[in-house]
């Protein structure tokens, strides 16, 4: 092929190559280093163009532009990509000179390509030749990102005989940036992703880590079953790594394979320390990946060493995102500070007011879907702070009304009579009503335990008001459940709060429609041990009795929830100090040294009698022996 003259956009064209369906011509893009096009036409004469490679020197300024570039335009064309094969993959790579396999190409519009460009600031050269072809008919793009370009972070093939994971392990993490085209919702669970969920091997990939992780008895696993919780904590890391893999690596079939990557894991952990996640979060995911190698390890072939090294470096790892990332701030200040924090009186102030409205409401409008609905929000206010110690969010989500006689609703409960978390009414006059609590987060350390308590009068004829009719009227307005709906708290939709993100954002927004701030609902247990643990605490509840409803104990309100419980000990300590002084200095009295002195004028020395000698030569050595100590 011969070399032709540039062309006024700065580009060179060397040669035409034809196949079944597409003549191929390559263009060379005149930057620092060579960039190559190729030129690609069909049968019907569309012109088509295949960014086909960017020379290995210039892929650390220019490689995050194209894979921006790449992801914009492949989010355009909804994923759908076909695949060169046969006589065309071979002369595409072969004038393009690449010595490995094209993969999947995506067909979208030059005028849609031209907009991803400018989009993600990919060189003006690129642009030109691209506008000089827009300029033709009919024009469309093919995009073939080359294997090369994703070396570092490439899938491992599967080896029926022998797994093992990518090696050497990083000794660093790699710099990340945030891309252009960066979003909060990358995972396989978001819309765009969501096809790729229900692919055949990442089904049954998942099908079978489920199965490893929730078994009862799995004796090549170690320790304890997964509870439903953690296994959808565990999924839901999972696919967010997988969707991360896809959309931002270009990764066309994301598979739990993608976890014998450890490129991929460290670069995934500086994506999120880029994007500013916990360190708790991030250390999450490496628990997450940790049950992920072990279940190849159990696998036919997944005795190599590899996984041994492999889960000594996500150790380390946590280990270090644990000591160098700061951990969120819960001390009271500075919670107020940034508007994420209110004091028990505030708190109990704003559920009463709240509480009042809603009664008087509901007496002078009677019962609509609105009056209905702020005493529905009233009565989970007041069972999450004010009336009861701040009982456990879940316990609060899953409770069921008296209404409900099925089954137990906790998916690992396994107890036939178990009747659930429950609010019953033991007697109608005078009201006494009960709430007990099988499934609370300590239940297996306390040996199955149940916290059960009778509920205080006026939060007892709250609920009891709640749950006649302006209850019924939210159910016969939510037609999605209807009465079938079990749960005594419902969100907007008539649904229980079976996800706690729900009901921490319900809660934050009626609280700031009540004049508070958008403080968590699970900061309501720590404004409540802040108080009771307080010098000015106002006398209560029993801080054992209360620690029982929170479902732990006294010793964890000083470990999780009293951020002053050290400078308040200290403060402690240091005003007692003075009044113990004040004691020592009443109590001493001084007295004379009984010592015998005499002097000789002949000579400059003090004599010492012999009576004090030995104690005066005792102190002595012993002053010269810590001097000695010092010096060595």
């Amino acid at each position: 092929m011969q070399a032709l003259p540039l062309t006024q956009s700065g580009i060179q064209q060397r040669g035409l190559m034809s196949s079944s369906e597409y003549t191929f011509k390559l263009v060379q893009v005149c930057l620092p280093e060579p960039s190559k096009l190729v030129v690609m036409c069909d049968k019907r004469k569309r012109q088509c163009v295949c960014l086909c490679q960017v020379y290995k020197s210039c892929l650390d300024g220019l490689l995050p532009n194209y894979q921006a570039f790449y992801r914009v335009c492949s989010r355009l064309t909804k994923h759908q990509s076909t695949l060169l094969s046969g006589q065309d993959k071979q002369l595409l790579v072969a004038l393009a000179g690449m010595d490995v396999s094209v993969p999947h190409v995506a067909v979208v519009s030059l005028a849609v390509c031209c907009r991803a460009l400018k989009l993600c600031k990919v060189p003006a050269a690129v642009l030109r030749a691209f506008d000089d072809i827009r300029l033709k008919p009919a024009s469309q793009v093919v995009l073939g990102l080359p294997e090369h370009i994703l070396a570092a972070h490439a899938q491992p093939s599967p080896n029926p005989v022998q797994l093992q994971m990518t090696t050497p392990f990083p000794v660093t993490l790699p710099e990340c940036a945030l891309p252009a085209d960066f979003k909060k919702q990358h995972g396989l669970l978001a819309k765009p992703h969501k096809h790729l969920v229900h692919r055949a091997v990442l089904a049954q990939h998942m099908g079978e880590f489920k199965s490893f992780s929730t078994s009862p008895f799995q004796l090549n696993r170690k320790g304890i079953a997964h509870s439903s919780r953690t296994w959808q904590n565990s999924e839901k890391h999972v696919y967010l790594f997988l969707g991360y893999c896809h959309h931002y690596q270009q990764v066309s079939q994301p598979t739990l394979q993608l976890f014998l990557s450890s490129p991929l894991i460290a670069q995934f952990v500086s994506f999120h320390i880029a994007a500013g996640h916990s360190q708790l979060y991030i250390r999450n995911f490496l628990s997450c990946a940790k049950c992920v190698l072990r279940w190849w390890q159990s696998k036919p072939g997944g005795n190599h060493p590899s996984f041994v090294e492999g889960l000594e470096w996500l150790q380390t790892l946590g280990l270090q995102v644990a000591d160098q990332l700061p951990r969120p701030s819960k001390d009271p200040k500075g919670l107020a500070d940034i508007g994420k924090w209110m004091c028990a009186a505030d708190l109990v102030h704003t559920i009463h007011g709240a509480e009042q409205q809603s009664q008087a409401q509901m007496q002078q409008q009677g019962v609509t879907v609105e009056t209905s609905r702020d005493m529905h929000d009233a009565a989970l206010a007041a069972m999450i702070f004010s009336h009861l110690p701040p009982v456990r969010l879940s316990c609060i989500r899953s409770l069921v009304g008296p209404a409900y006689l099925g089954p137990c609703l906790h998916p690992d409960c396994k107890e036939p009579s178990c009747e659930g978390n429950r609010l019953s009414i033991m007697r109608e006059s005078p009201l006494l009503m009960r709430i007990s609590l099988p499934h609370h987060k300590n239940a297996r350390k306390w040996g199955k335990a149940v916290i059960e308590f009778d509920v205080p009068s006026d939060l007892a004829q709250l609920l009891h008001t709640y749950l006649g009719a302006p209850r019924k009227a939210l159910l016969e307005h939510h037609l999605l459940i209807g009465d079938a709906c079990p749960y005594v708290f419902m969100d907007m939709h008539g649904r229980g709060f079976v996800a706690a993100a729900v009901l921490t954002l319900y809660w934050q927004k009626w609280l700031v429609s009540r004049g508070g701030v958008p403080m968590n609902p699970s900061m309501c247990r720590q404004v409540f041990v802040d108080e009771r643990q307080s010098d000015s605490a106002t006398a209560g509840a029993s801080n054992q009795g209360a620690a029982v409803v929170m479902g732990h104990s006294v010793k964890q309100w000083d470990k999780w929830y009293d951020m002053q419980y050290h400078p308040r000990l200290a403060q402690n300590a240091v005003d007692g100090m003075q009044s113990w002084r004040a004691a020592m200095l009443q109590s001493h009295t001084l007295a004379a040294p009984d010592l015998t002195l005499s002097t000789a004028l002949h000579c400059g020395h003090v004599l010492v009698s012999d009576s004090e000698e030995s104690r005066y030569q005792s102190c002595c050595s012993d002053s010269d022996s810590d001097i000695d100590i010092e010096l060595d």
